[in-house]
C-alpha cells in the first residue's frame, strides 16, 4: 500500500468517527518530526507535521482549502485573543522572513503562508534546512526547532493535503 492509499484509508477513518472534540492519527514519524491527519467534531479535517520539545511545538498545517499555516506553541507563553506581533524566521543561516501581522492565540503564534512563490521557497528552507530560529521582530531570539527529518515529513504532509483536497473521493 503506497502512502497516498494509506492516508485516504485514515482519512476515511478519521472522517467516519464518532462526533469528539478532535481525533488525530500519526501517518508517517521520521528522526524528530511526525505527520498526523486531524479531524474536528464539526466535520473539518487538517494535515500537520510537527516537532515537538517537552512544552514546545512549530507545526505546518494545511488544510483542504490549499492554506497552509505556521503554528508556534509553548506552555511558557500566555497571549489573549486578537493581538498581533511583527516576527522573524530564519531557517540556518539563510537571510530571515518576516512574519508580518501574526496572530498571538493563547499559548500559540500562528501565520498564514502566502499562496504563493514566496510561500513554496520558505516550506522548502524548512525541508533542506537544519535548525529554525523564530524571533521577535528586532531579530532577538525567542525560541529554536531542529529540522531534522523535515524533509521527509513534509513530503508526507504534501500527500496528506492532496488527499484532503481531493473533493468526494480521496482514492483519485
Amino acid at each position: 500500500m503506497n502512502i497516498r492509499m494509506g492516508i485516504a484509508a485514515v482519512a476515511l477513518t478519521v472522517f467516519g468517527a464518532a462526533a469528539e472534540a478532535q481525533q488525530s492519527e500519526v501517518l508517517f514519524s521520521h528522526k524528530h518530526w511526525s505527520v498526523s491527519i486531524v479531524g474536528w467534531d464539526d466535520g473539518s479535517v487538517g494535515c500537520v507535521a510537527e516537532v515537538t520539545a517537552p512544552g514546545e511545538a512549530f507545526s505546518i498545517w494545511t488544510y483542504p482549502d490549499g492554506a497552509v499555516q505556521l503554528q508556534f506553541y509553548s506552555t511558557a507563553w500566555s497571549f489573549g485573543e486578537g493581538d498581533t506581533a511583527d516576527l522573524e524566521v530564519q531557517v540556518d543561516r539563510r537571510a530571515p522572513w518576516s512574519l508580518t501581522a501574526a496572530e498571538l492565540y493563547q499559548n500559540s503564534v500562528l501565520f498564514y503562508l502566502p499562496d504563493s512563490q514566496a510561500g513554496v521557497n520558505f516550506i522548502t528552507e524548512i525541508a533542506r534546512g537544519n535548525r529554525l530560529y523564530l524571533r521577535d521582530y528586532d531579530g532577538s531570539d525567542v525560541q529554536n526547532y531542529s529540522l531534522a527529518g523535515s524533509s521527509a515529513s513534509i513530503d508526507a504532509l504534501i500527500d496528506c493535503g492532496d488527499v484532503i483536497q481531493s473533493p468526494g473521493n480521496p482514492f483519485n
